[in-house]
């Protein structure tokens, strides 16, 4: 019995491997032991062979997916119509956990509609010999169908252990089952060794460095349409962060001059897939060619000019790169975190201090947050409970917790760090239910304006939907700190926004039609509204107010002068400045987009019922693709207008004071300088921008400014809304006990 016991307790301990021990009184089992070691898995995609055909020509376009877990570790690049390709393609994952086996899917890619599958396997890591390479043929099933032949994929593997990492805790048999075992001496060596790999685990999650691309231009590039022209843009991928250029119509030698960033992870480099594409309206994109850049064969902190020759294709690209070294992202536990060290809070401080204006203008601030836990979250599972893990997204970064097994009141107990390049950057904090066998299901999400945020208050964030338009069930406790230098942050206000990656794509809906409609609708009233009240003063249908429209009008052309432009809309801010604070608010909620967007969120939910029942979007694509540019002007449009609004209206004070200062400078400067001065200044910088600085990208400053500032919209999804403590589990358990 005792034995038994004891045998139990073992078994029980996270992170395990399997070892044979001989147990008194039994015969030798497999039993698992502590193994907190981590490995390195290096593997090389060779070739498919006699895989399944997907598409009406008889042929496939296949590429191959690894994942670990929930967590896509790989992907390789698309072999274009062939049922035998050869890919020779390179990955190089860290493992924690060998008892994980290796998932391996294929894919048949099709343009604008959802990917076919065309089988999987898996590998039992567990089987492999360490440090030796070892050919894996796979045979492809699909689970629905496992007799179907879908033909092999191959492989080349190697499994190595982490160089000065702990491979096991070996204890002896007396150690576990003798009459001096110590319960504190084995968890005290158990509990040093999960130290260890929490700090392994932590370092999984930086990034290494930044890697800067500039798209600057392509030349030659092959005729694709029947004009002899084509529309080229260009698609990148790094792992699993992708971008895609504009594109650029009717052209063989188009001038992208964008810039974009990747994050880096590997401390070797890594490959980024480039494929360029020709756009065709209603109809699949054709392929113009494909080339790669090897990140591990550039040096850093130095910028490459690269004329990359496309291949399977005609042309080249040109682009820039440049490495950085950088380690400005992070995840630890909640007793190790930078700003409870009064040193390390103190250079942080010292970093963002006014005095460093001019030091690294990209590093804006620092971001810590504190992931306590969450309370009353959506059932997602059959047995009543759920998985839950939180995912931390600032732009680009993107950290996530540990999963808690079947809790509804989870408590993760993580800090994360990161690296600020915008103030008017939105933290979004997501949480899921972690599901093996398919993709994870939402639970609720808050979105939260960094200049928004109270440093040091621990506070409750109800959870909203995943347009946040309304709550869901559940709570989640953050807390947060944001340190930043001012003037810095002002400056990069001025740049283009920084893109991001991963974004859902536009789908076409009639609510959302009618709600960007109604929104440019308002928007252009004001200016009708404007208009017929102007024409009211010259019909003289109020004379008293019609006699004060005229002296006015007479008084302000006789003595009006450029820099009063400004001035008017420095008095405007000033103006609204002081009624907010005096109490007479005048902004109000805006009900109407809130009501529109619940209404959306309703028709999403009645789409996703139907949307197997239909392929109505799929037959009228082309429609479609119309009608989603319509939606997307409509929204910009109204969203132009609601930014200007909103800056007047204070809705982001930070932003509002720094149009009150460049408004103030724009007075002086056209009170003391002549105009002819000021264009001739404007003139002379824009002709020779392009001499001075060949690869500048080209933007507009208030653009910019007014990128900054959020829509009628984006308002309502960053509010907060007020938790409802009757609902808190703690309350409930002190209701129960009184």
């Amino acid at each position: 019995m005792l034995d038994s016991y004891r045998l139990k307790s073992v078994c029980s301990l996270p992170f395990v491997c399997h070892k044979k021990i001989n147990t008194v009184g039994t015969s030798n089992a497999d039993i698992p032991l502590a193994d907190p070691g981590m490995y390195q898995l290096d593997i090389t995609l060779r070739r498919g062979q006699s895989l399944a055909a997907r598409d009406r020509g008889g042929t496939s376009d296949p590429y191959v997916k690894f994942k670990i877990g929930r967590k896509e570790v790989f992907r390789s690049k698309i072999i274009h119509k062939n049922l035998n390709p050869v890919w020779e393609e390179k990955a190089c994952i860290l493992v924690e956990h060998l008892r994980e086996p290796l998932y391996i899917k294929v894919f048949d890619y099709d343009f604008g509609l959802q990917d076919d599958f065309m089988g999987s396997a898996f590998l039992d890591l567990t089987q492999l010999e360490l440090n030796r390479s070892t050919d894996v043929s796979l045979t492809l099933k699909d689970p629905h169908y496992p007799d179907h032949d879908l033909g092999i994929i191959l492989l080349s593997v190697i499994l190595t252990p982490k160089e000065g990492e702990p491979r096991d805790v070996e204890l002896s048999e007396n150690e576990v089952f003798g009459s001096h075992f110590s319960v504190q001496s084995f968890f005290w060596r158990f509990q040093t060794q999960s130290l260890r790999l929490s700090d392994q685990h932590r370092k999984s999650h930086l990034w290494r460095g930044i890697v800067s691309i500039t798209l600057i231009e392509g030349r030659d590039l092959k005729a694709m349409d029947s004009n002899g022209l084509s529309d080229p843009y260009v698609k990148f991928r790094l792992g699993h962060q992708k971008y895609k250029s504009k594109i650029m119509p009717k052209t063989l030698n188009p001038q992208w001059r964008e810039q974009f960033d990747f994050h880096l992870y590997e401390e070797r480099g890594g490959i980024i897939d480039i494929t360029a594409w020709d756009k065709d309206a209603g109809k699949r994109d054709d392929f113009i060619g494909r080339c790669q850049v090897d990140l591990s064969s550039l040096s850093r902190e130095q910028t490459h000019k690269l004329e990359l020759q496309l291949e399977e294709g005609e042309g080249h690209l040109v682009l820039l790169v440049t490495l950085t070294a950088s380690a400005t992202v992070s995840i630890s536990d909640l007793s190790v975190h930078s700003l409870e060290d009064q040193k390390e809070r103190g250079e942080i401080l010292k970093r963002y201090s006014p005095l460093k204006i001019f030091n690294n203008l990209k590093d804006v601030g620092f971001l810590q947050v504190r992931v306590i836990r969450a309370e009353g979250l959506m059932a997602a599972d059959v047995t009543g409970k759920s998985d839950p893990f939180c995912v931390v997204e600032l732009n680009n970064d993107r950290l996530l917790t540990h999963t808690v097994y079947k809790n509804l009141n989870p408590e993760w107990n993580k800090v994360f760090t990161f690296n600020i390049k915008d103030i008017h950057s939105v933290l979004e904090v997501t949480v899921y239910d972690e599901d093996r066998d398919r993709s994870a299901d939402f639970l609720g999400r808050v979105a939260i304006p960094l200049l928004s945020i109270q440093n040091g208050e621990q506070k409750a964030y109800v959870l909203k939907n995943k347009q946040l338009t309304g709550p869901t069930k559940g709570v989640i406790y953050l807390e947060i700190d944001v340190i930043f230098n001012a003037v810095k942050a002002s400056l990069r206000t001025l740049v283009p926004k920084e893109q991001k990656y991963i974004e859902e794509e536009n789908r076409l809906s009639k609510q959302l039609l009618l709600r960007n409609f109604i929104r440019t609708k308002r928007c252009v009233m004001v200016l009708v509204n404007a208009v017929y009240y102007v024409n009211s003063c010259f019909d003289w249908d109020s004379p008293p107010r019609s006699l004060a429209a005229f002296v006015l009008f007479l008084f302000v052309v006789w003595n009006f002068e450029l820099y009063m432009i400004p001035l008017l809309l420095l008095l405007l801010l000033t103006w609204n400045y002081f009624l907010i604070i005096s109490g007479k608010d005048t902004r109000q909620r805006d009900t109407v987009v809130e009501d529109m967007l619940e209404d959306e969120e309703e028709e999403d939910d009645k789409d996703d019922k139907d949307g197997e029942k239909k392929g109505f979007i799929n037959k009228i694509y082309a429609i479609q693709e119309v009608c989603i540019s319509v939606q997307n002007i409509l929204d910009e449009v109204a969203s132009f207008g609601e930014r200007i609004k909103n800056t007047f209206n204070w809705t982001v004070p930070f932003l509002s004071w720094l149009a009150i200062v460049a408004l103030s400078v724009f007075t002086v400067i056209l009170y003391f300088i002549p105009l002819r001065y000021i264009v001739l200044v404007w003139g002379i910088n824009k002709f020779t921008k392009k001499l001075r600085s060949p690869y500048a990208i080209d933007n507009n400053e208030l653009l910019d400014f007014l990128s900054r500032v959020p829509s009628d919209v984006q308002v309502v999804q960053y509010q907060e809304l007020k938790p409802d403590h009757s609902h808190s589990p703690y309350k409930r358990k002190k209701n129960n006990l009184g």
